[in-house]
């Protein structure tokens, strides 16, 4: 972790939850975590108490994962120094992330420079005008490009570092991760967070939530938006405005997204073929299963799971 005065409380203690604590369950992994600054000594944190990093930003050249973190704008510019490590880092192979404002650090070094990026949504006009040479997507939760991540603001960080996780790890662990913490896994209208199913919406009332329970354990069922209403016993214009309003998603996003995670979580432990995942995952056959969850993952299914069946 990468702070600077003042440091983002909300923020670090995020990552610091995430990747500096040992979990409960042994089985998940455990991260060497420090927190790093250019200069020794405490610094003030957005709301007050002190900090003390325990490093100073040499230790980033033995970082696999970087996490950089920001402030209310103006951010300050990045010194010489921290823009010499971060290219770095960059240069042989680690992931470097920034949370929220974080984003403003990261293009002052040009390391957004061509890519997508994205940050709080209050700070992406700023961002964008600042830094013409970054494409700002301030609709997105989180943006992965290559070897530079950036998220959105305060909570987003959460997404981004589970995101992180399952990239390294795969879904079933950045699952875990995300129930031990107690955390939604997966936040409609963002990029999707690989958990074994949703958490369901607060403002969800009784018969939503029981039919949302209801199709996440029958994926293979008819859920249709025509099916789904007459379960709910509503028109299929009400079901889609009171579905919408609750969840965030259209009922189809919604199904497709809880296919393409079960189809993730098939892949990693089951020994079928690609076109019994479909099957069980209700796409039906292995083309539509192939287009959805590339689309939605990056890769196809094959891909998928030669990269993590093995972990």
């Amino acid at each position: 972790m990468v702070v600077g005065e003042p440091v983002p409380a909300f923020e670090l203690g995020i990552a610091s939850e995430i990747f500096g604590l040992p979990r409960a369950d042994p089985e998940l992994p455990r991260y060497r975590y420090e927190v790093c600054a250019a200069a020794p000594g405490p610094l003030r944190t957005s709301t007050g108490f002190l900090v003390t990093p325990s490093a100073g930003l040499d230790r980033l050249r033995r970082a696999g994962l970087i996490i950089v973190t920001g402030a209310a704008p103006p951010v300050p510019p990045p010194s010489a120094e921290l823009v010499a490590e971060l290219h770095r880092a960059a240069g042989r192979g680690a992931t470097v992330a920034a949370l929220c404002t974080g984003a403003f650090t990261l293009a002052a070094t040009g390391l957004l420079d061509g890519r997508t990026a994205t940050t709080h949504w209050q700070y992406a006009e700023e961002l964008a005008t600042r830094f013409p040479a970054v494409t700002v997507d301030p609709d997105r939760i989180y943006v992965v490009d290559g070897p530079i991540a950036t998220s959105a603001g305060a909570s987003a960080a959460i997404d981004l570092c589970l995101h992180l996780i399952r990239r390294e790890h795969g879904a079933d662990v950045a699952n875990r991760v995300a129930r031990e913490m107690v955390v939604p896994a997966h936040r409609s209208g963002g990029q999707a967070q690989f958990s074994r199913r949703p958490v369901t919406p607060p403002n969800a009332g009784p018969g939503l939530a029981e039919l949302l329970d209801w199709a996440a354990d029958h994926l293979e069922a008819d859920l249709s938006v025509g099916a789904l209403a007459a379960r709910a016993a509503m028109s299929p214009r009400t079901f889609i405005r009171h579905f919408t309003a609750s969840t965030g998603a259209t009922p189809a996003a919604w199904v497709r997204e809880q296919r393409v995670r079960r189809a993730e979580q098939l892949l990693e432990r089951a020994d079928g073929t690609i076109a019994s995942v479909a099957r069980r995952c209700g796409f039906g056959s292995v083309d539509t299963l192939r287009r959805h969850f590339r689309r939605a993952r990056g890769v196809g299914p094959e891909a998928y799971r030669a990269a993590f069946r093995a972990r």
